[in-house]
């Protein structure tokens, strides 16, 4: 397994979004995080979130089902708490997507519109579901999936992690078999707004390695983004074989 991983503030004053990744015994958790433009200290609960899922991992004890489960409760005691000292922290709020890789299997769970994609022989075969205003407009069949990165609304969102008295509603997926995927891909909206998943797929193509298939991929959305205000972006890019090999 090969990953890379980058983290910009794009055109903004201040990056909002955090990452971490954790290794106990071999097996890895990734976590991305967006803090919330708009709320009081983004940037704090990003990285609080983020690094409650690190730790947490360090002593992960093999039931990839409740890992998730003890890894949100553990960044909400710890949200609460900063919430309690400094009023001002109230309203922070992020998204977070997570992926753990367990030996032969992985399993991801996330809240708001930070997504995961996994790849197999260089085609998209999983992408998580936003919790949006637009992708709750792409249920109810009013507009096409690939018209969310233009739509007015894309930064609404319906879930996000925040300070409250019960546990938000993230989303979790099914353990999955490894060898069904060959890379995999976290990252905040700044980054895939900026660049489709056929483009995403094109670039893991042509690429040896994950820092390589990073590159690519930025260089895209760099372009994409100018003279655009880009975002605060954050990706990491796992490649777990080339070519289905």
């Amino acid at each position: 397994m090969d990953f890379a991983f980058i983290s910009y503030p794009g055109d903004r004053p201040v990056n909002e979004d955090y990452f971490t990744i954790s290794e106990n015994k071999g097996n890895y958790c990734f976590t991305v995080c967006d803090g919330l433009g708009g709320h009081a200290k983004g940037e704090t609960a990003s990285k609080t979130v983020s690094e409650a899922f690190k730790e947490e991992f360090k002593s992960y004890d093999g039931n990839s089902a409740e890992f998730f489960e003890k890894a949100f409760n553990s960044a909400a005691k710890i949200m609460n708490s900063l919430a309690n000292e400094s009023p001002v922290l109230e309203l922070m709020k992020t998204t977070v997507v997570s992926l753990i890789i367990i030996e032969d299997k992985c399993r991801w769970a996330h809240i708001g519109d930070s997504r995961l994609y996994g790849f197999s022989a260089n085609r998209t075969f999983l992408c998580t579901s936003d919790h949006s205003v637009p992708e709750m407009l792409v249920k109810s069949g009013k507009i096409k999936q690939r018209e969310i990165r233009n739509h007015p609304d894309r930064n609404k969102l319906l879930r996000a992690f925040g300070v409250s008295e019960e546990l938000p509603q993230y989303e979790t997926g099914d353990e999955m078999k490894l060898c069904d995927y060959d890379a995999f891909l976290l990252c905040t909206d700044g980054f895939w707004e900026l660049i489709n998943e056929r483009k995403a797929a094109g670039c893991l193509k042509r690429s040896q390695n994950a820092s390589q298939w990073l590159e690519e991929m930025t260089k895209h959305v760099k372009r994409k983004g100018r003279r655009r205000n880009m975002d605060n972006y954050t990706a990491v890019a796992v490649i777990l074989k080339k070519g289905g090999k």
